[in-house]
């Protein structure tokens, strides 16, 4: 089963800055944890992240649903330059509600000058027949709720310029 989430925001920054942050710059100020999910700590392995066709690996503090230390590998499956990412979640290192994996995707589309529509998308798949009503009502609550959280913490992130990690 495939779950879809999509949720919008306007961005008062330049195209390049809404394009590159969530993916380029620090992952732990983007996922800051939120009941069930744990805050990310750091990834390894990311010398060639941002390009597609690599990955790294993802490490989150301790929660209720996490022991701590790697819990997942992220891989860039497009790149259109300034305009749109796509990006694999997979690899999981503890049981996902039966989800296999999380496929996001993040458009951005000049308005005009400083002003950026984002569009933000997330594909969650399972497998798990007996478990869809759950993986349907997690997608469609918390997962949604998470996004714009995530949404939230990358517009801080583009006001403030933080610094790129990532080429």
């Amino acid at each position: 089963m495939e779950s879809n989430i999509r949720v919008t925001t306007i961005y008062n920054c330049s195209l390049e800055r809404a394009f590159k942050t969530p993916m380029l710059c620090d992952i732990s100020k983007v996922h800051t944890g939120y009941f069930i999910m744990p805050k990310v700590t750091h990834c390894t392995n990311d010398e060639n992240w941002g390009k597609p066709g690599y990955s790294k690996k993802v490490f989150a503090a301790k929660s209720l649903t996490q022991k701590g230390g790697w819990v997942s590998n992220d891989t860039v499956i497009e790149r259109e330059e300034n305009k749109y990412w796509k990006i694999e979640v997979s690899n999981f290192q503890s049981w996902m509600l039966g989800f296999t994996k999380f496929v996001g995707e993040w458009q951005t589309t000049e308005l005009e000058a400083n002003k950026i529509l984002i569009e933000y998308t997330y594909t969650l798949h399972s497998n798990v027949t007996l478990l869809y009503p759950l993986n349907w009502l997690f997608a469609k609550t918390f997962w949604k709720i998470y996004m714009g959280r995530v949404l939230e913490n990358i517009r801080r992130m583009t006001e403030n310029k933080e610094p790129y990690l990532y080429p």
